[in-house]
């Protein structure tokens, strides 16, 4: 007879904390922050460290071409929907 856990690694080919359900593995995680927190250890980023994070995640992104085109293309299109979203609305109104 198997384990429980060679019958997780059978269904999904996973094993330990990656074969647990998401809500499992947020519960594990939280516990393991706030020990962090309670002990001194964990890092609080300043506001300054954030924004350089966030910057450099940006600059990543925007390196990829094909993303950033695809972002330009739908902001063209939503914009060009409500435009003509506005034209038909006024056609219709009385005058």
């Amino acid at each position: 007879m198997a384990t429980q856990d060679e019958q997780v690694r059978i269904g999904n080919g996973k094993r330990g904390f990656a074969a647990m359900d998401k809500e499992t593995q947020r519960m594990i995680a939280s516990k393991g922050g706030q020990a962090a927190h309670q002990k001194g250890t964990a890092h609080e980023f300043t506001s300054e460290e954030a924004r350089r994070a966030g910057q450099k995640g940006g600059e990543v992104v925007s390196r990829d071409r094909e993303h950033m085109a695809e972002i330009g293309r739908k902001g063209g299109e939503s914009r060009q929907t409500a435009r003509n979203g506005n034209r038909q609305g006024d056609k219709g109104a009385p005058g």
